[in-house]
């Protein structure tokens, strides 16, 4: 229902009704310097007439949160062991000194840790140990994908990148141990929801986070799709606050998603080298059109 519509209505109604009685001078004189000036009264404001419907829901109750944050550890366990599987055959690459293998297996494998970044992040020091990029810490500190990525494709052998690899499993097997126990809030959905955008628009948009592979379209697509799945999770919640708000977030995943599929290549992504400057712009603007409204998620929801 348009909200907004129907305050402007009864406004409207309000003041036809006010001018043919023509009984009460103060308010036909508020009236008159509103029409006057262009302006409406606090009175006759939409806003400070109508309550916003979320404002007439009570927030989720715990029972009503349970079953969401049980779903979305179920996701993310699913995704840590797709990610155990898939970087242990890229790592068995990587020691067999298969390098044309291993450059193959490097991005998707990378997609499953993508999308359930938001638990790494929250179980300490798990993302700068994979997914850290040079500089990002301390060289003598530096590993994980990244740390592989750069012996790859800049000096294009394996050696000197088993050990990282057998690092990086180690600490990924550990991650996946520890997802059983991390206590998971509803705050940690929504903030997680965006903090994912917010790293496609500081560094996979940019070409910034592949910067020897050039597989950023990958990493792009993975975070977008970690933050739908925490929306579809919400999605209910979302509709019985704020209808038009859940449509909006709806439609910017529908045409952010749609615009990536262009760039689809066999099974995985082309080369972020194949984008034209145009095509960043229109990413990075439906980038925006979903964030925004994204952001209100927490406040509509009371997390």
């Amino acid at each position: 229902m348009n909200w907004k519509l129907i305050a402007i209505s009864l406004s409207c109604a309000s003041l036809l009704f006010l001018s043919a009685c023509g009984s009460d001078t103060a308010t036909n004189t508020k009236t008159d310097t509103a029409a006057a000036t262009g302006t409406n009264t606090a009175e006759e404001s939409p806003a400070a007439s109508e309550e916003s419907p979320a404002a007439t829901i009570a927030p989720a109750t715990e029972e009503e949160w349970q079953p969401v944050l049980d779903e979305y550890r179920a996701f993310t366990i699913k995704e840590a062991d797709s990610l155990v599987i898939e970087t242990e055959k890229f790592v068995n690459a990587v020691k067999a000194g298969d390098i044309e293998t291993a450059k193959q297996l490097y991005a998707p494998s990378r997609m499953y840790y993508e999308r359930i970044e938001p638990i790494a992040e929250a179980l300490g020091d798990f993302d700068p140990h994979i997914d850290a990029r040079e500089n990002d810490v301390d060289e003598k500190e530096w590993r994980g994908f990244h740390r592989i990525e750069k012996i790859l494709w800049e000096e294009n052998t394996t050696k000197g990148a088993e050990g990282y690899a057998d690092t990086l499993l180690e600490d990924i097997k550990l991650l996946r141990a520890l997802m059983e126990t991390v206590e998971i809030e509803p705050s940690l959905l929504v903030t997680g929801a965006v903090e994912l955008l917010n790293e496609v628009s500081s560094s996979k948009v940019t070409g910034e986070e592949e910067r020897y592979s050039h597989t950023d379209l990958y990493d792009f697509v993975a975070n977008v799709e970690g933050a739908e799945k925490i929306y579809e999770l919400l999605k209910p919640q979302l509709n019985k606050h704020d209808a038009e708000l859940e449509t909006l977030i709806g439609t910017s995943f529908t045409n952010l998603d749609d615009a990536l599929a262009v760039y689809k290549d066999g099974d995985g992504y082309k080369s972020y080298l194949d984008l034209k400057e145009e095509d960043t712009k229109k990413l990075s603007r439906l980038l925006d059109a979903l964030a925004e409204p994204l952001s209100q998620m927490g406040k509509i929801l009371g997390a």
